[in-house]
């Protein structure tokens, strides 16, 4: 198991150009010795390139990639002891399930008993005992993905286990299940582990800390309750969440913040941050759930017209419209929803308030 910094780390696939585009802008980060991690985000955003630098893939055109302190850069990828699990099964079809699972030991010239204790005991916790002598290319996908997913785990030098999207093939009935047994291996052998996905439920389900990425930075690293209820950037409060967060334009004058003609209430460390600001890029956040939804009128709250319900069964999403601006509002199942027009209004401590897309703080953290 190591630690893994990545250290002032950046990564263009062309560095010749006049303007070189930056898959991996520069970063500063550390994966922590025997954590489970996930690296979230979109397609295209550059998990599986920073994935491919970590595992020794891809050499990074600057920085540093380091295990433990030692820098890796011009270290092997088999130098490295990393075991990595692809989108797509990478099985030997032609091997029995034992013999795929005792390919690396035996590779390392493993003595035969430990081999065959270290197989049986990783089979077991996967759910292959039934299958250990069968044919790879007569299992299913999810069985070839925990064959793949077995090799890495039976070492027991790896530096990390790295999984570049791994359920992506398989049934979505099994990924649950299979989400499960990861987190059950990463309690029992405290492998250090990163996980990449798009998806925020297996990220959040599997990982205890997971790096949020956008355009090639990490712009958020922390637990799913911290991304959920204080996302330091506007794409972290839109991208984590069912519906995501509403980001509302808002203007500042005479010391107000204001959304639609309505004046929102403001801490004095958002006020000063305001103040000394010119930027007009300056947004509210607040998500679905937190919003305070009446039928009649309340004393502070806004108008809105009801535009759309959305029943899914265990709570509901509604759709409203404030002057300009569209937002939505989490109501529960058994909630009386107003019909054509509601009024809303936004509890201060679940609203967030973005200067130039990041989270300004309601307290001054110095002081």
């Amino acid at each position: 198991m190591a630690e893994i910094k990545l250290q002032s780390l950046a990564h263009s696939y062309d560095k010749t150009a006049a303007e070189p585009s930056y898959a991996i802008r520069e970063m500063t980060h550390t994966w922590e010795q025997g954590g489970a991690f996930a690296l979230l985000g979109p397609s295209g955003c550059g998990k599986s390139t920073l994935l491919n630098i970590i595992s020794g893939l891809l050499k990074p055109s600057d920085g540093e990639v380091l295990f433990d302190g030692r820098v890796m850069n011009d270290v092997s990828p088999q130098e490295r002891n990393i075991a990595q699990v692809f989108q797509f099964p990478v099985v030997y079809d032609t091997m029995s399930v034992y013999d795929n699972l005792a390919f690396p030991l035996r590779n390392m010239g493993t003595k035969a008993d430990k081999v065959d204790k270290k197989v049986r005991e990783i089979a077991q916790i996967l759910e292959l005992d039934s299958v250990l002598k069968q044919k790879a290319f007569n299992l299913s996908a999810d069985e070839k993905q925990k064959v793949s997913m077995g090799r890495g785990l039976v070492r027991d030098d790896v530096s990390a286990i790295l999984f570049d999207e791994p359920l992506t093939v398989i049934d979505p009935h099994l990924k649950w299940k299979l989400r499960r047994k990861l987190k059950q291996i990463h309690e029992q052998f405290k492998i250090t582990m990163v996980y990449v996905t798009h998806d925020q439920l297996e990220a959040s389900t599997f990982a205890d800390k997971i790096a949020v990425m956008y355009d090639g930075q990490v712009v958020q690293f922390g637990t799913p309750r911290e991304l959920f209820e204080r996302p330091n950037h506007t794409f972290v409060g839109y991208f984590i969440g069912s519906p995501g967060m509403n980001l509302l334009p808002v203007s500042f004058k005479d010391e107000h913040l204001l959304f639609q003609g309505h004046s929102l209430p403001i801490s004095k460390h958002e006020l000063d941050a305001l103040a000394g600001s010119n930027s007009k890029n300056v947004k509210i956040g607040i998500r679905p759930e937190f919003i305070h939804v009446w039928e009649h009128a309340q004393e502070n709250a806004m108008q809105a017209e009801v535009l759309h319900l959305e029943d899914l069964g265990s709570y509901k999403i509604l759709s409203l419209r404030v002057g300009t601006t569209d937002l939505k509002a989490r109501l529960l199942e058994d909630q009386k929803v107003p019909e054509h027009q509601a009024y809303i209004s936004f509890p201060e401590q679940w609203q967030m308030l973005y200067v130039d897309e990041y989270l300004v703080a309601k307290e001054n953290s110095d002081a």
